[in-house]
């Protein structure tokens, strides 16, 4: 067997492991998700078992991720963006820009299972505008329920919190200013009479 595919065969259990445990799943939890073996699960993790397409594609598919991500495909050359979401906390964030300092574009989608406040400070000035959904926000003393096509903004060193109002999911649509950077919101000109 050619010697770069055994190695990318390799590299697929230590990424499925660190999927599953960056997603705080079991073996038994995945195993219900996708309908393979405790044992098989254990196996391809370990290197043991090769995996196979149809090992792959459930798999995947519980991950929520591309099998070109299970197996470490090297990028096509296509030019258009795949944006890779990213799971944590009870939600799913999907960097929007990829330009390194300035203002940074997100799509964050909250569950419900983001319905209990935890707030957090950190640097930065962010201004999200609701798509879909009731978005409940927590700032310090001040709680605001926020519905599609209203939005909010505040320095992220003041204590925070954000998620579902009512148990429903909720997408927003997230700038964010890692150093303060505000969103410039400019005011449409008043246009000016002919003859005026």
């Amino acid at each position: 067997m050619d010697g770069d595919l055994e190695g990318v065969l390799a590299a697929v259990g230590p990424r499925l492991r660190e999927l599953r445990r960056r997603r705080r799943t079991t073996l038994t939890d995945l195993a219900a998700a996708t309908g393979i073996s405790v044992s098989t699960l254990s196996r391809l993790e370990s290197g043991q078992r090769r995996p196979t397409l149809e090992l792959l594609l459930p798999l995947a598919r519980a991950h929520g991720v591309q099998i070109d991500e299970l197996v470490g495909a090297p990028p096509t050359g296509d030019p258009r963006l795949h944006l890779r979401p990213i799971r944590r906390n009870g939600m799913t964030m999907v960097p929007l820009t990829r330009r390194a300092g300035g203002v940074q574009a997100y799509k964050l989608i909250f569950g419900s299972g983001r319905s209990t406040p935890d707030l957090k400070t950190h640097d930065g000035y962010e201004w999200m505008y609701v798509l879909n959904g009731r978005l409940r926000v927590v700032l310090a003393g001040q709680e605001l329920v926020l519905g599609p096509g209203e939005a909010a903004e505040f320095d992220t060193r003041v204590p925070h919190w954000f998620g579902t109002a009512d148990g429903e999911p909720v997408e927003v649509l997230s700038l964010f200013g890692p150093q303060g950077e505000r969103a410039h919101l400019r005011v449409g000109a008043t246009r000016t009479r002919r003859g005026s």
